[in-house]
């Protein structure tokens, strides 16, 4: 079976280079010819009968009739296709959504993942980044093992007799093609636990014995597994127990903070590292070079992208460029139409073009405030809500606050931690903290998903700092007065270790 495998694989790689080389030479007519076809299959939809799809030859009067949106926009017809209702943003029914972290109004998205999306953008992302893996590594021997997918803490859910959703790995999982479960580890039963502490464990037991050479998952999970493993083999390094590792791919969450430690996991210059950008709404970008922290925009899973200066996105009506039109080293904010039916989607990323032809970029961050050091996605207005119930129970007062990443390490648990100065103080801190904390579960299920069980994230670190802490760390900076703000929420801990310190 082996030999078979590697003999398909083969194959399946040298063809698809082949077809990744085409749209690296001719990326914008890869990119129209995938707007047409999105319009075409959609023009007799709702939605795109509503915005005249038959009628928008070319891209820029598409972008001149059909707003950007955002999900809240979106939300009224992407609930109703969840309740049954078909053609009314995609041509086919759509079936599956992934549920992901919540915006202002509720505590979590839902994300349609068409059987096009399925096939033509997310499978063939997964076998992308296996083709670029070989062709950079020819002498691989990836497929002699297993493969370890580390997927998301909820399993599916059915809403109706054909309507299911679940967190974006879940879907996949849940739809892989037949052959795939010759390649992967654990099976279905463990892969699809919700329960994280009980996954963990039968996770460990299925593989430990399992000839694994390639794990992919958010580096906070995969963290928490080998930990699990090194304490219950008595291990040292995780290549002590998979001899044959070859490759860890990540994604999600900066790889960045966790770097050094994986480096202790797997102490070899023979194991290798490859990031992607994907999401539920899309599979975006692989890194296709050894060594690089860029990745290649893919133009060719049905998505069409268009981008927005981060200078325009305070405009009531942003201008949108393509690609064509892109500036080396300029922030954009990332905007999609896809075989989904997401039409002129705004993401919330921001990326930085490095190169063009072929057009290779770095993601730079969130369009706002955020926290998402572990999957979590905690945006501010999450934190803003918490922050105002839990001082409306406590009777406090906030003068300002920041808050950052505690990171995983071997022997700790990441965590968020916060330096809040009171103006009053609460009559019960303990309380306040447990109130935030509480809260923000409430509010965003991805938060939520990382705290259960205290398994990857621990209960959040609050520091009551002095009165004009955050004055003084203002006024020494140079930024009183004006616009200058402090910064909220921050993935990175520069801020609020500057602060702390003014203690």
């Amino acid at each position: 079976m082996k030999e078979v495998i590697n003999s398909i694989a083969s194959w399946l790689i040298k063809k698809r280079v082949h077809q990744i080389e085409l749209f690296i030479k001719y990326p914008i007519e890869v990119q129209e010819e995938v707007r047409r076809k999105l319009l075409h299959d959609a023009k007799n939809t709702v939605w795109g009968q509503k915005y005249g799809y038959a009628e928008l030859p070319n891209a820029e009067q598409y972008a001149n009739r059909v707003p950007v949106s955002s999900y809240e926009q979106l939300q009224p017809y992407i609930e109703r296709v969840m309740q049954g209702e078909t053609n009314l943003l995609w041509h086919s029914k759509t079936c599956w959504f992934a549920k992901s972290s919540g915006t202002t109004n509720d505590k979590s998205k839902f994300i349609p993942v068409s059987n096009e999306a399925l096939e033509e953008c997310h499978y063939k992302a997964g076998k992308d980044m296996l083709a670029m893996y070989c062709n950079n590594y020819p002498e691989s021997k990836i497929f002699s093992g297993k493969l370890l997918a580390i997927g998301g803490s909820h399993q599916i859910s059915q809403l109706s007799s054909d309507i299911y959703y679940g967190d974006l790995s879940a879907v996949l999982i849940q739809n892989l093609p037949f052959w795939v479960s010759f390649m992967r580890t654990p099976d279905l039963s463990i892969a699809l636990l919700d329960n994280w502490e009980e996954k963990v464990a039968k996770m460990g037991l299925a593989t430990l014995h399992e000839n694994v050479t390639n794990v992919s998952g958010v580096p906070t999970w995969t963290i928490v597994l080998f930990n699990w493993l090194l304490e219950h083999t008595g291990k040292s390094n995780i290549l002590e127990l998979w001899p044959n590792f070859e490759v860890y791919c990540h994604g999600g969450v900066s790889f960045e903070p966790y770097r050094k430690q994986f480096e202790q996991y797997l102490p070899s210059s023979a194991v290798n590292y490859l990031e992607t950008y994907n999401a539920s709404e899309g599979f975006f970008g692989i890194q296709d070079q050894k060594n690089s922290q860029e990745m290649l925009l893919m133009l060719d899973y049905g998505i069409y992208y268009e981008f927005i200066a981060t200078s325009e996105l305070e405009k009531e009506h942003p201008k949108t460029i393509g690609l064509s039109q892109i500036v080396l080293h300029q922030n954009y904010a990332v905007v999609i139409s896809t075989n989904a039916g997401l039409w002129r989607y705004a993401i919330g990323d921001t990326i930085r073009f490095t190169s063009k032809y072929p057009f290779r970029f770095k993601i730079t961050g969130r369009t706002k405030h955020f926290i998402n050091a572990f999957g979590e996605e905690l945006i501010i207005e999450n934190a803003e809500k918490a922050l105002k119930i839990a001082c409306e129970i406590t009777h406090a007062t906030i003068t300002d606050y920041t808050a950052a990443p505690i990171f995983l390490s071997q022997n700790t648990k990441g965590a968020h931690q916060w330096a809040i100065e009171f103006e009053t103080a609460p009559n019960d801190f303990s309380t306040f903290c447990f109130l935030l904390d509480e809260t923000l579960k409430s509010l965003n299920s991805d938060y939520e998903s990382k705290r259960k069980g205290n398994l990857a994230m621990d209960f959040p670190v609050v520091k009551a700092v002095k009165s004009g802490t955050f004055y003084n760390w203002l006024k020494n900076r140079g930024k009183l007065g004006g616009q200058n703000k402090v910064p909220r929420l921050s993935n990175e801990r520069t801020y609020l270790e500057e602060i702390l310190a003014m203690e």
